[in-house]
Parts: C-alpha cells; structure tokens; sequence
C-alpha cells in the first residue's frame, strides 16, 4: 500500500469538502463530482488554478509555506492536517528512498519517569508505535499475555499497531476497539508524512493492510490524527470492566518518543478497578524481581 503524495491529499481533502460550507458564491450548475473543482480551491487559497493543478498532478515540485497554509485554510484542514501537508510538500515522491534506521532506543530519562509514575499505567512508544519500556501496571493494563522483558529486546518489541489488528487478546480487551484502531492508523499517516524514507514503517504499513481488513479500510480514508489525550475502555480479566483517560508526554530532544499515562476518575469504578489491578500486580511482582521497568538504555 503506497504513501500519499502531496498531490493525491489534496485531491482526496478536495473531494469531501461541501461547497455550502465554503465563501464561494455557488450556483445551481450539476457538480459531476462530490467537493470542489480545482479553480473553487486556487480561488479559495488566491492561487491561480493553473498553479494549483500542477501542484494536484505532482508537476510542480515546491510550495511554499504560505501557499500551503493557504491551501490548508481552503480545505478546512485541522492542526494535525495541516502538519501533515506541510510535511508531504517536504519530499517530492519520485525523490523518496527506503532506508531502515536503527532499533529505538528508551532515553534513561525516559525510563526514569515510568519508575517514578509506577502507580499508574504508563508506556513508552516509539515513532512506529513500538513500546520501547512500559511499567508493571501498564503491562499488567495492556498487554500481560506478552513476556515483560518483551520491550528490551528490539527483535521481540511489542507494537501497538500489531497488537491491536492482530493479536486477538488485545482486541478483545478493547470495548472501543474501532475507536482505538482510528485513532492509531491517523497517528501512523501523520507520521509516514514526517517519515517518508523510514523503510520499517512501510514494513509495518504494508504487513498491517495485507493482513487486516479493518487497518486496510482505515488507512485508504486516509485521517490524520495527532494523539495527545483520548479514552480508552477496557474489559480486563483481572480489573473487570474500565474507562480510563490516556494522556501522551512528548519527549523533547527525542520528539518521536510518547510517554502515554492513564487515569481514572477519582471515585469511579474505573478507580476501584486499577487499584485491583495495582494490588495483583504487587502480588505478582515481587521487588526481587526486578524495578518494574521492562527496558534498559544501551551502553556503548
């Protein structure tokens, strides 16, 4: 499944935009297709049309940053949007080459905060939502049929990508799966914009549409979604049913690492439901058995 190009968005936000909801002066004239026409965007943007077809048909190779927040204005683009066209002008198609980074690493840091927060649910992920680090209750939380030490090796890291359109137990703890699966395929098209040489990311894309229908119909719409905060609802073996609200730290001098905390409402059920979990979690732990903390930096 191929990336998007700058031209290919704009066609694709082009389309679903409603005249009416526009300042053109529209007329009763049959439209043949749904959205706008090219000349109703360049005037939108006070471009010239023939400017905008070119940047549309991938002819012309640049746009500057005033005609793209322009453009974006036109097309009714939001924050994360809007990110996401400036960062698809940034490398024309045909000059775009894979190459495949090295593993992520955790910063120290990084993990010194999950220690220290270790009586919530908290989780380190990296650019391509691998969980580099996550503490006892955030693996107890999300993912306890996978070996703790799991995040500490690169060639075993869990992905939340992989976990929620293939791995059954993570789907089914999910009441809000759809929601959550939304919100995940928006994160990794915003981040195939800003990444559009990082060959494991399309690795990951590629594997992930062959191999589920739900990503493959997400992906083709083609949202865009910067995750900041949201709710996840759960129904775990041990807590019973909860709803708690994630919140993502951004890292930054490594901006592509997320710690994502969660909460519940004081004197919720949701409440009484992590303390249950939190307290098995101890049982299950001993402090012999480690810090509670999956991953290691790397020392050269």
């Amino acid at each position: 499944m191929g990336r998007t190009s700058l031209g290919d968005y704009l066609a694709f936000r082009r389309a679903r935009i409603n005249p009416q909801s526009t300042s053109l002066v529209t007329t009763g004239r049959w439209r043949r297709v749904p959205g706008l026409r090219r000349e109703e965007v360049a005037q939108l943007a006070g471009v010239s049309t023939a400017y905008y077809t070119r940047l549309e048909q991938g002819v012309s190779a640049t746009a500057s940053a005033q005609v793209l927040d322009a453009l974006a204005r036109a097309l009714q683009l939001d924050a994360a949007e809007r990110a996401h066209l400036h960062d698809l002008a940034q490398t024309p198609t045909a000059r775009r080459t894979l190459v495949r980074p090295r593993p992520e690493e955790p910063h120290p840091r990084s993990l010194a905060l999950l220690g220290a927060i270790e009586h919530l649910p908290a989780l380190l992920f990296g650019r391509r939502t691998d969980i580099l680090a996550w503490n006892r209750l955030g693996h107890a939380l999300l993912a306890s049929h996978l070996p703790f030490e799991a995040p500490g090796d690169p060639e075993q890291r869990p992905n939340m990508a992989r976990l929620l359109f293939l791995d059954p137990y993570v789907q089914r703890v999910h009441r809000n799966l759809e929601q959550a699966a939304r919100v995940n395929v928006g994160y990794l098209r915003l981040v195939s914009g800003r990444h559009p040489d990082d060959a494991r990311l399309a690795e990951l894309i590629g594997e992930l549409a062959m191999s589920s229908d739900l990503f493959a119909s997400l992906w083709t719409a083609r949202g865009v979604r910067e995750c900041t905060h949201g709710i996840r609802d759960l129904d775990h073996a041990i807590a019973g049913p909860l709803s708690l609200t994630y919140q993502v730290w951004s890292q930054p001098d490594h901006p592509d690492h997320r710690i994502e905390v969660y909460t519940a409402e004081p004197d919720s059920s949701s409440e009484r439901a992590l303390t249950r979990l939190a307290d098995a979690t101890r049982f299950d732990h001993s402090p012999a058995k480690g810090d509670g903390i999956s991953s290691r930096p790397v020392t050269r």
